[in-house]
């Protein structure tokens, strides 16, 4: 077998990406898909062919109408598949703080809304495996680092 289709042969999984960014408040921007229930950072999926970062780029000129750069990257989760999801991989950026005179635009057939949330609120208003991850890039943001999660945890340092 040659190592192209030896690659071709091995796992998969999907990967989305999303960028975290505040208010002056400190409340983090979610917006409300028109596709499904949850509220989610803005982002998307991965496509073929494209890093994380470019994911982030694209994602937000479509859905927000912004010429954001991401920032550095601040947390990535891998998560096992469930009954009712794959395996996957989830990266979050910094998307710094957004102006006040910013103005977003939604496209209709995609977001029906916005809004900032309070941190202490992100588990009433999002699905917890997202309010986990949206709170762990904001501890990174504070202390410089990036944090890894698995399946929504830290994992312990030094086992293997």
């Amino acid at each position: 077998m040659d190592e192209l289709t030896w690659q071709r042969s091995l796992p998969r999984k999907w990967m989305a990406a999303g960028v975290v960014i505040r208010d002056a408040e400190g409340r983090v921007l979610l917006v409300e898909p028109t596709y499904k229930d949850a509220w989610e950072i803005p982002g998307g999926v991965v496509e073929a062919d494209e890093s994380p970062r470019a994911a982030c780029r694209r994602e937000l000129h479509e859905e927000l109408g912004l010429p954001l750069e991401p920032g550095r990257l601040l947390c990535w989760e891998w998560q096992h598949a469930e009954a009712d999801r794959t395996e996957s991989m989830m990266f979050v950026y910094d998307g710094g703080l957004l102006p006040h005179d910013a103005v977003l635009r939604l496209p209709a057939d995609e977001l029906a809304s916005y809004r900032f949330v309070p941190v202490d609120e992100l588990g009433e208003v999002t699905v917890e495996r997202l309010a986990r991850r949206v709170r762990a890039a904001l501890r990174a943001l504070e202390t410089g680092t990036v944090i890894e999660l698995e399946s929504g945890l830290e994992p312990a340092p030094g086992v293997r």
